[in-house]
C-alpha cells in the first residue's frame, strides 16, 4: 500500500477513534434540557416559578410527615451534570420532594443533582448563622455514585540505581495519601 493511503488511513482511523472516546461523557436522559443559568447564591425573588437544575453536595436530609427535604451545598455541574469535586461552593438550597426519603441514602457527602421548580425562599439556620434557603419542589433527584479513590503513582522508566536492593528510591518507597486543605485566613 502506497505511503499516502496509509497515512490517510491511519489519520482517520485516528480522529474516529478520538470523536467515539469524546462522546463518553454524556448526560442521563432525565437530567438533559436546557435551564437557566444561574445558581442558588444568585437566586432573587424575580427568580421564584423558575426551573432550575442545580448539583452538589447533601448537607442533611430532613423528613417530615409529608415530604422530605434535602439540604444540599451547591457546586458547579460538570458536562456530564455531576457535581464538580472542587471547593467552590455557590450557596445552599432545600430540595423537598413528597414522601420518605431515607437518610441513610441521602446521606451527608453524597453527590447529588436535581430538577424542579423554584418555589420559595425559607429561613433556617447554619450554626447560629441565620440563612435564607431558596427552596426547590423537586421533579428528579439524581444520586450519583461514590467516586473511585485514585492514587496516581509516578514510575520513572529511565531510573537506574547502581546501588539499588540497599538505596532506596524516592518513588518507589512506600506510598502515602496526601489529602489537601482549606485555610481560611484574613
Amino acid at each position: 500500500m502506497p505511503q499516502p493511503i496509509r497515512f490517510t488511513l491511519g489519520l482517520g482511523l485516528a480522529v474516529a477513534s478520538f470523536m467515539l472516546l469524546s462522546g463518553c461523557a454524556t448526560v442521563p436522559a432525565h437530567l438533559a434540557g436546557d435551564y437557566p443559568d444561574f445558581q442558588p447564591d444568585q437566586a432573587t425573588e424575580r427568580s421564584v416559578g423558575a426551573q432550575v437544575r442545580w448539583g452538589g453536595i447533601v448537607v442533611d436530609t430532613r423528613p417530615a410527615r409529608d415530604e422530605t427535604c434535602v439540604e444540599i451545598l451547591t457546586r458547579q455541574l460538570g458536562r456530564d451534570m455531576r457535581p464538580k469535586a472542587t471547593d467552590i461552593a455557590r450557596g445552599r438550597f432545600l430540595a423537598c420532594r413528597d414522601g420518605f426519603k431515607d437518610p441513610a441514602v441521602f446521606y451527608s457527602g453524597r453527590e447529588i443533582t436535581v430538577i424542579g421548580r423554584l418555589t420559595e425562599f425559607t429561613k433556617g439556620t447554619i450554626g447560629e448563622f441565620e440563612y435564607r434557603y431558596p427552596r426547590v419542589e423537586a421533579d428528579v433527584l439524581h444520586l450519583w455514585a461514590p467516586r473511585p479513590d485514585v492514587v496516581y503513582h509516578y514510575y520513572d522508566p529511565w531510573w537506574y540505581d547502581p546501588w539499588w536492593p540497599h538505596y532506596r528510591h524516592p518513588y518507589r518507597g512506600p506510598r502515602t495519601r496526601v489529602s489537601g486543605h482549606i485555610i481560611i485566613t484574613r
